[in-house]
């Protein structure tokens, strides 16, 4: 199993690197990298984690990410396009601290949290961020800046609870792959936390701390916040019927589906089906 820990390869002759993201899965594991990363999504829906964050994505989402925050995009599996993203990661301390700059190190301070902005907002800046694509040397210097510049005056909220400042031990990271690999390739049926803590060589007692530790909440509501968001993804992407969906995503009894997706969504799984159905 690899380290948590991705190299980038980034110098001192070359701080700032962009790159377009094509390919069937986005299959970097739950990782962190000491660079700053802005990722766009283009094509492909599915579940991120952001620090201890979980949720759904979906294209035209806009992600900030400070340098050492953990993350990963799993796209869902019955996915039939390819994933798509734009990526440019640079090394800290690239840009002076100028008073004129406040805004953007304080939304990067912000971003230790991972920030998400409003799609309605950022309209304007991925023609920029396409741009990007295509640049090197000071001109991508200069377009990154100024990214960087008109998204700190964009709405935005950040999606982690936890801040994530210095690097996480690689021992930590390495058990949170197994975890995330296990969990997306098993969500479907029921899991016992015995099988979690002999993946990572622990005492279910210790496995138990560990998790909360690092996500800041137990596995099974982290273990239901996964279900419910394929649970979500479902019900727009396919025709089948709701219990059908539950009980593809674990959930043995019907009433307790609906039950779990209102605590979520805070509506039934058949309205918001219907909502979001209706603006597509």
């Amino acid at each position: 199993m690899k380290p948590i820990l991705e190299p980038i390869p980034l110098s001192e002759q070359q701080t700032i690197k962009g790159f377009h993201h094509v390919n069937k899965d986005f299959a970097t594991p739950w990782h962190f990298h000491p660079q700053h990363e802005l990722t766009y999504i283009e094509a492909s829906v599915g579940t991120k984690f952001i620090g201890d964050y979980v949720g759904p994505y979906a294209p035209g989402e806009l992600v900030l990410l400070r340098s050492n925050v953990p993350h990963c995009w799993k796209n869902h599996q019955h996915q039939v396009s390819d994933s798509r993203s734009l990526v440019i990661q640079w090394n800290r301390g690239v840009f002076a601290k100028a008073p004129e700059l406040t805004p953007v190190f304080e939304m990067l301070k912000m971003a230790s949290k991972g920030i998400i902005f409003d799609q309605n907002e950022i309209a304007t800046v991925v023609p920029q961020l396409i741009k990007m694509m295509r640049l090197e040397g000071q001109n991508l210097y200069l377009e990154l800046l100024a990214v960087l510049i008109k998204l700190s005056t964009s709405t935005y909220k950040t999606l982690s609870v936890s801040s994530f400042i210095e690097d996480l031990p690689t021992q930590y990271g390495t058990r949170m792959i197994k975890i995330h690999d296990f969990v997306g390739s098993q969500y479907h049926r029921k899991i016992y936390l015995k099988e979690l803590a002999d993946l990572v060589n622990m005492s279910e007692q210790s496995f138990s701390r560990f998790f909360t530790k690092m996500m800041g909440r137990s596995f099974f509501t982290f273990l239901n916040e996964y279900r419910i968001n394929v649970a979500a993804r479902m019900l727009l992407d396919t025709e089948d019927s709701v219990s059908q969906i539950g009980f593809a995503c674990g959930y043995e009894s019907s009433p307790f589906f609906f039950k779990k997706f209102h605590s979520v969504y805070k509506v039934s799984p058949a309205k918001y089906r219907k909502k979001y159905l209706m603006k597509t």
